[in-house]
């Protein structure tokens, strides 16, 4: 009997909370002593889920790091410490953190889930919910994730989004047009740092969506 894998919907602000906690402190335990800890948490924290941890400059919110697993491979509290940890430390695109660093980044957690697969891609087109969906386009050996937040970043529309995913997976951005691209559709929840070690939110992408894109902010 395979393992529960964790609904979205189950998640409270405080699973968020600790979610959010547990990645902080795995990435100053490890920064600080080497040491992979895992919190004792919530049963449900213990399904199978899928999750990305990224690390924002503060106050400026620049990308400092982000690592994540698009498929629930293993509980997701275990998940958090993971991709936390290699967030920090294993990014390719930037050098690791230092643990001073720390003071002056923020911490984001994204939760993954109710993956649907679309083939050929080009079907996906009118689910993609903007602040609400992310994207994983496969086309034979490449692929390329993009979570829900980062047409919010850029004001992208479905279309875009969906292009600039192709482009994520060193594909051409009309990649998503041939009949042999697949596209996997998936719900996401993230809670950030309003500050370091502050307060903790569950962000609203499409309100943030509407007030920054459609809003003209």
């Amino acid at each position: 009997m395979s393992a529960p894998i964790i609904s979205l919907d189950e998640l409270t602000q405080e699973d968020g909370e600790f979610l959010v906690r547990t990645a902080r402190e795995a990435i100053e335990t490890y920064l600080t002593t080497g040491k992979i800890v895992v919190p004792e948490a919530p049963e449900k924290l213990k399904k199978l889920g899928a999750a990305f941890v990224t690390l924002l400059t503060y106050p400026e919110r620049q990308l400092r790091g982000c690592i994540g697993y698009v498929e629930p491979i293993k509980p997701l509290i275990e998940t958090v410490v993971d991709v936390a940890i290699a967030a920090a430390t294993n990014d390719p695109r930037f050098y690791p953190v230092s643990p001073e660093e720390m003071d002056n980044i923020v911490v984001e957690v994204s939760v993954l889930g109710d993956h649907q697969l679309f083939r050929p891609a080009k079907t996906v087109l009118p689910y993609i919910e903007i602040g609400k969906t992310g994207l994983i386009i496969r086309r034979g050996p490449f692929s390329g994730v993009l979570l829900p937040e980062v047409p919010v970043e850029y004001c992208w529309d479905p279309e875009t989004f969906i292009a600039e995913t192709c482009v994520k997976a060193g594909l051409a951005p009309d990649c998503w047009l041939y009949d042999d691209t697949e596209v996997i559709l998936y719900r996401g929840r993230t809670w950030t740092e309003v500050e370091p070690r502050g307060r903790v939110i569950e962000r609203d992408l499409v309100k943030e969506y509407e007030e920054r894109c459609l809003k003209g902010g």
